[in-house]
């Protein structure tokens, strides 16, 4: 069985609301579907996610549902009967929060009180994905007075970033508060959370998770400011992986920087054993036209150099002209980049032997080397084995096999592994069993191979038969 062996995450929207572009997504390499709660009511994302759910299951392909949460953010306000006004380069212009102001190029409003007391000369106001640059000259009550150092056309509801200010906006809002209780009841499996500052913001999304009666959901930050990237490793440490979202990150920080940001991000990632999304304007040409830039396409091969597990697709698959042929291609570009993977990646190099885990991992990978083993096969309960001998980047196919639906659609997220649905898992030997039958049944290994099993041996775990824990056990087999 030949696949693709990194993920790719498409965003739903206006361009996937009929059902054969969601079938061609899936069909051609669809692993995630990510629902942007910026947008659309609750009743909206419920119907899109049941149709996901529905094609999915119609294809017999696992898709697994995340939610991007609209986090904290600060937009402009109206203007004058509606209409767009122009600010020109060098003039001078006063922003206020009094959000009673109908907009003009003199004067016009932002919808975040406390900004006034937030920022002093010097700094620095961007608008529209920073295609519009503001200078602080002086503040005066609630009026912040600038000159216009990049002009350009201002519309309403525009984004703005503050690039260097720590805002007082909560990292978890209100709405993502409703809009993540409404996603566990519907069963998500994973949430990117917006505008993520410090561990503490990803641990509040992990208690109002458990306050909803879900406790295994994945917890994706997303490093999209200044200060993101300043509590990096903190982030990190509290969450269970990482999407680099270069947008607002381009915004907030010199955009040369960013390259050498997501080669950080993935490198600490890979080394803690966590799964990295990189996202934004990956193929975005393909938004208006069916091919991409050679540009574009050297960027998703050289994420998936650089060791992402993940790749995503937004405005191309959401609002684009041409959603299914993005995916096609993106899928085209993984599978020939993945062929030269050994050139660059070798799997002693990833994350290095930590513990009992990773020094199981990285023998498995070794063995299945040295016997010329055909697949390495991972029953799993929770998923974790089948990431950790993922980290490794093997050669070799990885099957995991789970009694788990929401285990198999974690390993969306993880790069190289295809998961299968097994029967409940009981003694070491009965596991192991029938994750070899499971395997000769769905002809992914033939008579005679040599395969590498590695679980978690729930007798021998040190944590007291928590085997979703512990990955303690290698062993060879040959089909017979």
């Amino acid at each position: 069985m030949t696949s693709k062996r990194t993920k790719i995450i498409c965003t739903m929207g206006p361009a996937t609301e009929d059902d054969e572009v969601l079938r061609g997504l899936i069909a051609n390499g669809m692993n995630v579907a990510r629902f942007n709660f910026s947008h659309g009511s609750h009743d909206y994302h419920r119907n899109n996610i049941e149709r996901v759910r529905r094609i999915s299951a119609e294809l017999k392909l696992p898709v697994a549902i995340m939610l991007d949460t609209k986090g904290p953010e600060v937009r402009t306000g109206e203007l004058k009967d509606h209409q767009k006004v122009t600010l020109e380069t060098g003039a001078h212009v006063v922003v206020t929060t009094d959000e009673g102001v109908a907009g003009t190029a003199e004067r016009f409003s932002l919808d975040y009180k406390l900004l006034p007391t937030e920022v002093k000369k010097g700094s620095v106001i961007l608008i529209d994905d920073g295609l519009i640059g503001l200078e602080v000259e002086r503040v005066e009550g609630a009026d912040m007075h600038c000159t216009v150092v990049n002009g350009g056309e201002l519309g309403e509801k525009k984004g703005v970033n503050i690039p260097n200010v720590d805002i007082s906006l909560p990292s978890v809002t209100e709405q993502d508060r409703a809009d993540i209780m409404f996603g566990c009841e519907l069963g998500i499996d994973a949430i990117a959370a917006s505008f993520i500052r410090n561990g503490a913001a990803v641990d509040e999304i992990r208690r109002l998770c458990a306050d909803s009666g879900v406790r295994n959901v994945y917890i994706f930050p997303k490093i999209e400011s200044a200060l993101g990237v300043k509590n990096f490793d903190e982030i990190l440490e509290h969450s269970d992986g990482i999407m680099v979202a270069r947008g607002d990150l381009g915004v907030e920080v010199n955009p040369a920087e960013v390259p050498h940001i997501q080669k950080t991000i993935i490198n600490k990632c890979n080394a803690a054993y966590k799964p990295v999304i990189t996202a934004t304007q990956m193929l975005d040409s393909m938004i208006h036209n069916p091919r991409p830039t050679r540009a574009e396409v050297a960027d998703v091969a050289n994420a998936i150099y650089d060791g992402t597990d993940c790749i995503m697709l937004s405005g191309e698959t959401a609002a684009g002209k041409y959603p299914v042929e993005a995916v096609k291609m993106m899928t085209s570009i993984a599978l020939d980049t993945e062929r030269y993977l050994g050139e660059h990646n070798e799997y002693h190099d990833r994350g290095g032997i930590k513990n009992v885990n990773s020094a199981i991992g990285a023998a498995a990978v070794e063995i299945s080397d040295r016997v010329g083993a055909t697949c390495i096969i991972c029953p799993t309960h929770s998923g974790r084995t089948a990431r950790l001998i993922s980290n490794f980047r093997p050669k070799l196919p990885i099957y995991a096999m789970s009694p788990s639906n929401h285990a198999i659609r974690k390993t969306c997220f993880q790069w190289g592994v295809q998961a299968f649905k097994t029967t409940e898992q009981g003694s070491l030997a009965a596991t192991c069993y029938n994750a070899l039958s499971l395997a000769k049944e769905l002809d992914l290994v033939e008579t005679g191979e040599i395969v590498v099993i590695t679980a978690g041996d729930p007798q021998t775990s040190p944590s007291q038969g928590d085997y979703t824990t512990s990955t303690n056990m290698t062993m060879v087999c040959q089909i017979q």
